[in-house]
């Protein structure tokens, strides 16, 4: 594995190469590595099956240990929820790896598997704009509890958010950013995209930050 690589918890390394046996990371990946430890805004851009959701997910769940995050860390953001029903087993199995916890929250998802998640939020949670705006106006949800140890937010598939579409995203990160202030929480974010014109601009727009593209 290369030097990047080496900077990932221990216990992140070794679940790459012995529960994964990956012989080395992709280069998306590895260069991920340096600005999402440092804890940039980070925008991650390749095309598809490129390894986007790892190169996000992985220094993530490095920093979750490092820095011994607590409660749900990690807001992990789909447009649509049969991506989301997608992944979610594959970050279910890499948290699992190191004892944390990933939950999925959608229209479609059980309103008891919403309870426990409000009564014992999962370290990792895998949702869409739609559903984190119920979570930001829901009188059932206690947002300091919930939300009150977030430390990233992941939106996958930025280019889907491109038009009209983007500005129901914009709103819901300026609400989930303004009661994570109140909170004492600022989030850092982490973008992947589908290669396009004017990424950057479209992800400060979007989300109100400069970002660091790694490509």
């Amino acid at each position: 594995m290369t030097e990047p690589f080496e900077r990932l918890h221990p216990a992140v390394q070794h679940h790459v190469v012995n529960s994964l046996s990956w012989a080395s990371l992709r280069p998306l990946q590895s260069l991920s590595i340096e600005p999402v430890l440092g804890g940039d805004h980070a925008l991650l851009l390749a095309p598809t099956a490129q390894g986007k959701t790892e190169a996000a997910f992985l220094p993530l769940l490095s920093r979750m240990l490092t820095e011994e995050w607590k409660g749900l860390s990690v807001l992990y953001v789909c447009p649509l929820r049969a991506l989301l029903n997608n992944l979610h087993p594959r970050l279910e199995r890499y948290a699992g790896f190191l004892g944390r916890r990933a939950g999925l929250w959608h229209g479609d998802v059980a309103d008891s598997v919403r309870r426990r998640i409000l009564s014992d939020p999962p370290d990792v949670l895998l949702t869409t704009p739609e559903s984190i705006e119920v979570m930001l106006t829901s009188r059932r949800v206690d947002r300091p509890w919930l939300f009150g140890n977030l430390r990233a937010v992941v939106i996958d598939e930025l280019h889907a958010y491109r038009g009209g579409f983007g500005s129901h995203l914009a709103n819901v990160v300026r609400r989930l950013k303004r009661i994570c202030a109140h909170y004492g929480s600022a989030p850092v974010f982490i973008c992947s995209s589908a290669t396009i014109a004017n990424p950057r601009e479209l992800a400060g727009r979007l989300v109100g930050e400069r970002f660091e593209v790694v490509s």
